[in-house]
């Protein structure tokens, strides 16, 4: 997997895609980011877009699908909209997943994975709720007895 900004832009994203086609069907699934989960409205509003981090990050994820790429870095909680929208097979890559108990840390627009799977995710990321357990193993197995509770 290999991931680029989406704020980049058309240029960019295509340029990047066509980058990866010499490596046919062995490319690695190439993925934008949008808005990140540690940011909020304010944080935008500084950087001068008025657009929600939701309609901001659709946006960015509509752009990224016309370029070409597999699917975007987004919110767990855009998974439902950008399934509907974009379709089932663009992949979506969401940080900002905390299991139930959590600190949130610096994240902002947070789920967790049953959430997320239940969203339609593609992939999480669990990054300090794992790390910075006091048993990482415990934690990992935890959360993926939680995710296959229905399976």
């Amino acid at each position: 997997m290999v991931n680029v900004h989406a704020s980049g832009g058309a240029r960019m994203m295509t340029a990047a895609r066509e980058a990866l086609l010499p490596f046919g069907k062995d490319a690695p699934l190439l993925i934008a980011v949008t808005v990140l989960t540690s940011m909020e409205a304010s944080d935008l509003q500084d950087l001068g877009i008025t657009l929600s981090p939701a309609d901001h990050a659709a946006k960015l994820a509509a752009l990224t699908q016309r370029c070409g790429l597999d699917g975007v870095v987004c919110s767990a909680q855009e998974a439902v909209r950008f399934k509907q929208e974009l379709g089932q097979a663009f992949k979506l890559v969401t940080p900002g997943i905390r299991p139930q108990g959590s600190d949130a840390g610096d994240q902002r627009r947070i789920m967790t994975p049953e959430q997320a799977q239940a969203a339609g995710v593609d992939y999480m990321v669990i990054g300090r709720p794992v790390t910075q357990s006091a048993d990482p193993a415990a934690t990992l197995r935890g959360i993926n007895a939680s995710l296959n509770k229905g399976v």
